[in-house]
Formats: structure tokens, sequence, C-alpha cells
């Protein structure tokens, strides 16, 4: 399935108005946390940078011994260490949970690791399998998500390798497990290795591709997710010089190339030997940088503590702290707020609430708040003509007190106080052909951003 550079008609979308997240800190104490996991009981397991996983019980407290440490396998520091958890679907009967890190190396490692068959609080250190080693050969983007999709394999979330601007072009050669989204089957072996290539892999049965990928194009996929409703595949990709990116697509589309680096987001990077844009795959959604500039990827909700919430795609961002709610049916992101600390990671607990972890240590539960009965209505936003080529007229069914316009690499190049207004247009005829964001601040203070294509 192919998606195209249109944008056709007006984009309407809705700004929950007059919402906001609080954070409640829930456990503390953490060094470094990367990753936030259960295994499908009221536990929560930490991952620090460092190589321990501590649990956190349902009541905020940590046992006082780590559920696994491996410090002493691992390099870390930087962009370095251990990255990520994933537990078998079967882990109540098996046992089984999954490592991503870093070796000694500094090349990706995913490995296999047991449960204590006497104490559930802890692991046998000892069980480690390797399954998959990945070459690293610069010290950053080494990708660090792992998760089981609904079919039961486990997906693997690599960088590109790093440096900057991807020099290889590592995302586009099909031949390399670098800046990837990689499925493997674990519960079966094949080929001398400790897993085997599901056969609707996109590539299986090749001798030239690399049969393992899922997906391709990707810069640095700091988490991913499935959505437990629909299956769809939410991807974080940060960004290179201006955008931060947003990727949904179902669950089951195979073989979609995300662009990197030809594309950064929407927008041409380096497109020196690169397909045609109509056999890429773009972004439900980005933001530039001036907003944030290091995507933390999150999850649907689904939980029940914060019903304005439900369906919503949430994320954060670890340079400036934001965090917003993304809307699934039309990648508006309708909400953003700011906090201070660097957001590492979410995690969802086993009734589907949501967590977040600062790089400070602490781990917060989310909880929605609802200011006031009429807050319920939302607000829509409506630019039209869109595409534009002299004027667009914004309108939004809430007074509006803010305007931003960005351009392609994410600098601001218009802004506007409009007081309390509910339209406002804007003479495009000067401007360079191409998408720009427009950032839409009501009244109230909620936040939206809309694509705009000048021709």
């Amino acid at each position: 399935m192919k998606r195209y550079l249109l944008f056709l008609g007006f984009l309407l979308s809705v700004t929950l108005q007059g919402q906001e997240l609080n954070l409640v800190p829930f456990a503390s104490g953490f060094n470094a946390p990367l990753d936030i996991k259960n295994s499908g009981d009221q536990r929560l397991f930490i991952v620090e940078q460092g190589g321990r996983i501590k649990i956190v019980n349902s009541d905020g407290s940590t046992n006082a011994t780590p559920f696994l440490d491996i410090s002493s396998i691992i390099s870390s520091g930087g962009e370095r260490g251990l990255l990520g958890l994933a537990f078998h679907p079967n882990y109540s009967t098996n046992g089984y949970f999954y490592l991503y890190y870093t070796n000694p190396n500094g090349d990706v490692q995913i490995s296999r690791f047991s449960v204590d068959a006497q104490d559930p609080n802890l692991a046998d250190a000892s069980s480690a399998i390797s399954i998959l080693t990945i070459d690293q050969p610069y010290p950053n983007h080494n990708g660090g998500c792992i998760a089981f999709g609904p079919d039961g394999y486990l997906y693997i979330g690599s960088g590109d390798g790093g440096s900057g601007g991807d020099p290889d072009n590592r995302g586009q050669n099909t031949m390399t497990l670098l800046g990837k989204i990689l499925r493997i089957d674990i519960d079966q072996t094949s080929g001398g290795l400790n897993y085997a290539i599901p056969n609707d892999n996109p590539f299986a049965g090749s001798t030239t591709d690399a049969q393992e990928i899922w997906a391709y194009g990707i810069r640095n996929p700091w988490k991913f997710s499935f959505d437990l409703a629909t299956g769809d595949l939410w991807i974080a990709d940060v960004g290179q010089n201006a955008f931060e990116e947003i990727n949904k697509v179902s669950g089951t589309e195979a073989g979609l190339n995300y662009g990197w680096r030809c594309y950064e987001g929407n927008q041409i990077y380096n497109n020196s030997n690169c397909p045609s844009s109509s056999e890429l795959t773009f972004p439900l959604t980005v933001y530039p940088h001036n907003i944030g500039s290091s995507i933390t990827g999150g999850y649907v909700y689904h939980g029940t503590q914060a019903p304005w919430m439900q369906g919503y795609y949430v994320f954060a961002d670890f340079v400036s702290g934001i965090m917003g709610l993304v809307n699934p049916d039309n990648g508006v992101i309708e909400m953003t707020q700011n906090f201070s600390p660097n957001w590492s990671s979410f995690g969802e607990d086993i009734d589907q609430e949501l967590y977040v972890s600062g790089f400070n240590g602490v781990i917060y539960k989310i909880e929605g708040v609802v200011l006031a009965a009429n807050d319920w209505a939302p607000t829509s936003v409506a630019l039209w003509p869109n595409p534009s080529k002299e004027v667009t007229t914004i309108s939004a069914s809430r007074p509006m007190s803010q305007l931003h316009v960005y351009d392609s690499k994410g600098a601001q190049i218009a802004s506007f106080n409009l007081g309390a207004t509910t339209t406002h247009t804007l003479s495009t005829a000067q401007w360079a052909e191409g998408w720009y964001i427009v950032q839409v601040v009501t009244e109230s203070g909620a936040i939206s951003h809309h694509k705009l294509l000048v021709q």
C-alpha cells in the first residue's frame, strides 16, 4: 500500500478543548529508565540504561533486589545501554523474555532470558541465549525497541547505524538490518539460527535481501507500539534537522518504505539514488524542531481513567519536555502540554493505563483531568483552500489567540497574535511552493497542527 504526498480540499480537525494531562508520581529512584513493560500481571518492569531491570508493584513500591542485572555484559552511555524489553506472549507458562542492548563491542544484541524457576521476581542471569547480533558502525542511532505483535512474532526497531544523515544510505539498503523494523518467529528455528523467518515477510526466501526485514527507510525508531484495539502499528522516528515524525499503518502491511534518508518527514532530505515518492510511505503527522527535537513514542490509550483520551495516540519529546495527543483518523496533533523532564519511555499496565518515565528517574502515571463540563465540546479547525495559491482562510469554532507557520525545514516564517477571533486569512502568494505546518493556539491554550500545501 503506497501513501502519496497529496492533500486536496480542506483539512478539518478537532482540538480537545480545556483538557489537560495530569502526571502523578508513581515510583522513583531509578537510574536512567528507558523502558516500562508489564508481564501480564500487576507488576511493572523498569529497564535502566545501565543494565538493570527493577520491579515496581501496584502500590508504587520497588523491590529491593533487581529482577535482572546484566551491567557486566553491555556497553552503556550516550545512546548505548540496555534499551528494550519484551515478554513472550506465553510468558506465564514459558518464562521467556527478550532484551535489546548494546554489547561490549557496541553492537546491537537481541537475547532471550528466562525467569527463575523458583522466584517470579528474579530472572536467571545465566539463561541468556543469543537471538540476533547487528553490527553497529557508530555509537548513536541504536534503535532499541522490541515488541510482540498481535501475530505473535517479535518486532525489532533498529536505527540506521549512526553518524548523521545516514552516510551509507543504510535505511534504503535492504541487504542490511540497520534502519529497519524487523520481524522474526522466535518459536521456531531455521538455518542454524535461534529463530525462523515468517513466510509472509516481504523478503522471505530472498538470497540478496535480508529476510528479517518487515519495513525499511527508518532513521532511529525510539519506540513503536501496536494499538491493542485495531492492531495498527505506530512508529515514532527521531528526525535529523527539521521534523520529528509519527507513522501509523495497519499492522499487516509488509514491505513499506518509510523514506529515510531520501525524506525527513514529508520533505526531501537527500534524493540521490532514491525511489519515486509514489513508492514511499509518508508519516501520519510531523512536528517541527522548535517544538521538540527527539520524539519518544508512546501508545494509543485504551484505559478508563481518562475517557476523553480514548483512542488517541500519546507521545512526548525527550528534549523539549512536551507531551501530546494525536488524532488517529487525521493525524492532527490535537493537544500539546509542556513539562520539564526528559521523557524517555511510555508503558502500559495490565489495565491499559499509561505511565511515562523521566530520564531523571521518576515514573509517572498519566491521568486525564476534565476542567469543566462544557469543555467536552471539541473545537473544529478548517483550512480552506488547501492547497493554496494566494490566500488561505483558517476558521475555528472557538476563538483563536495565536497562529504560527513553519516551513519545510522547521523554521518559523510567520507568527500572529490574534486576540480572540474565529477566522484569520493568510496571504501565501509570496511563499515558495511546498508544505507548511500551521500551528493554531486557542484562547484556552489548546494547540493543533495542520498541513498546508502552497502551489
